[in-house]
């Protein structure tokens, strides 16, 4: 069964979409439909008063609470990015200056300072995220003395063709798990690569988001709605809430019932294509995947 994340607004500017906002209420508001929905997590991106990311503690604790409190007892992840604070200095003394403490925090692993803004939210309790964007940011992962301790991996694919997002994945979910196999991994795309990234998580039973940080777009093209409205929702009995049965020909897997008619129509016949597909990829030999070397990696940027 797979982890399902709403990844509720991002480093967006609030004026790409009338559900992105400054106001932390409209977004939690958000996180709420979307977990009733069938989310199991929520990440959010603090923002300041002009709707900026921050890492302020003062703009982190407003926001922490507000989603908290819209969504009693699901964990709660807040980014670390270094666009909010470029200067590693003050992005660590931001961050050492928290009084909401948020459950996981995600860390960029290409960044500058990744490792000593790890290791400062371990020391405060906060769970750790490691995202994995590129080929140099898993090498610095593999050398860290924190890999092991991590929440998950994060295996984050740039705006790429659909085409070649199965093996970009695969290449990175083979190397990661060479390196530490029993840590989860959520699969994840942005923009072009956000809905096959989803779809393919689906097929292989990893942990996966979506949301209006990685996408403003239906899988037809159109503008989407709030996040709430993609969550796909467990039938019942299948697991823990926010968690996506996929077995092939055990419980279906359906939409919101208050969802549009396309989308729906939508989710059910990629749930029976990732099926078929899922079926077929067990048949597969494990390892790195086609088009990648075991010592290769096929870098994304």
């Amino acid at each position: 069964m797979m982890l399902l994340q709403a990844c509720i607004n991002g480093a967006r500017d609030v004026a790409e979409h009338p559900w992105l906002s400054a106001d932390e209420t409209v977004v939690a508001g958000d996180a709420a439909r979307a977990v009733a929905a069938g989310a199991g997590e929520v990440h959010v991106h603090p923002k300041d008063a002009a709707g900026r990311d921050s890492l302020d503690a003062e703009d982190v604790a407003r926001w922490v609470r507000a989603v908290r409190a819209a969504t009693p007892g699901v964990p709660v992840g807040v980014t670390t990015g270094a666009w909010a604070e470029p200067d590693v200095g003050r992005r660590l003394a931001s961050i050492e200056a928290w009084t909401e403490l948020p459950d996981h925090a995600s860390v960029n692993w290409h960044e500058a300072g990744a490792e000593e803004v790890a290791a400062l939210l371990v020391g405060r309790g906060v769970a750790v995220e490691a995202g994995l964007w590129d080929a140099a940011g898993l090498e610095v992962w593999k050398r860290s003395p924190l890999r092991s301790g991590c929440l998950r991996v994060l295996i984050e694919l740039p705006d790429e063709p659909a085409e070649v997002v199965r093996d970009h994945a695969e290449a990175m979910i083979a190397h990661v798990a060479l390196e530490e196999p029993d840590l989860p991994i959520l699969l994840h795309g942005e923009e072009g690569s956000a809905w096959p990234a989803f779809d393919l998580a689906v097929e292989l039973g990893r942990d996966s988001r979506i949301g209006l940080e990685d996408t403003l777009l239906l899988p037809d093209g159109s503008t989407a709605p709030a996040t709430r409205r993609w969550c796909v929702q467990r039938s019942g009995g299948c697991g823990p809430s926010g968690r996506v049965c996929i077995r092939p020909g055990a419980e279906r897997i359906r939409a919101r019932c208050d969802l549009p008619d396309r989308v729906q129509a939508w989710t059910r016949l990629r749930m029976l294509r990732t099926r078929r597909r899922t079926m077929r990829l067990s048949a597969r030999p494990s390892g790195v995947c086609r088009g990648c070397s075991p010592g290769g990696f096929r870098s994304s940027r």
